[in-house]
């Protein structure tokens, strides 16, 4: 899922980048979500943590009780990835975000072809998350985009028939064998049971007499076994 997280504190342009943002994104089938702030306040801040995925900032410079500058590098010491999209209407501040070389992707004039750049922008932002490693599958008519670095494992539900996608953020049912699967990942990826493929990259633990896996997030998982032990190890 795309994730749009706009800051302005004007209701105006708040409308204005969401139906941009619609108007975009109806040409595409990728699953999205807007999250809209009109300041920089706790709630923004606590997005900034999230785990969530394929962020794409577009920023206010400035708003009643911070800059949107000093939000861009707290921003970037936590997050490389995320896309930063700076919307103003100071293009004077310009030299400022250059200097300070934050990894953005566009500085916008609110008050120069506003609309034209900002869809070019959102276009840059959605070629710059293709080029990551992700997974991608459609359901329901929409297309769901993971990247392979969230993923924790893969299982089998045998309830439902579906294999189960987990991620640091959500879970994901999709109408595909985790043979079919096993193909659209990549070598990070190992089978510890019949019923389930996981994130080496992702494992801080294994502990062989119970045979339960334990990823950075703390969770655990038992389903390995003596077929594909050996690979684990």
């Amino acid at each position: 899922m795309l994730n749009f997280i706009v800051c302005d504190d004007e209701k105006k342009y708040r409308i204005f980048v969401t139906d941009i943002i619609h108007k975009y994104m109806m040409k595409n089938q990728f699953d999205y979500q807007i999250h809209m702030f009109e300041d920089y306040n706790k709630a923004f801040m606590e997005m900034i943590e999230s785990k969530i995925p394929f962020k794409i900032y577009i920023l206010d410079i400035e708003t009643p009780t911070r800059s949107g500058l000093d939000v861009a590098r707290i921003i970037r010491n936590k997050d490389v990835a995320s896309v930063l999209i700076f919307l103003t209407g100071h293009q004077e501040l310009s030299h400022i975000v250059i200097k300070n070389e934050f990894l953005f992707l566009s500085f916008i004039n609110k008050f120069d072809d506003c609309e034209n750049r900002l869809m070019g922008a959102i276009d840059k932002s959605l070629q710059v998350l293709r080029a990551k490693k992700v997974i991608r599958f459609k359901d329901c008519g929409i297309i769901y985009t993971i990247s392979l670095e969230d993923i924790l494992y893969i299982t089998k539900d045998s309830v439902e028939r579906k294999s189960v996608i987990k991620t640091d953020y959500s879970e994901f049912k999709l109408n595909k064998t985790l043979g079919e699967i096993k193909d659209m990942l990549n070598e990070d990826f190992i089978q510890t049971h019949r019923a389930c493929l996981v994130n080496k990259k992702r494992i801080v633990s294994y502990n062989k007499a119970k045979r339960v896996v334990m990823f950075d997030t703390g969770e655990k998982i038992d389903l390995v076994s003596t077929r594909f032990e050996g690979e684990l190890i």
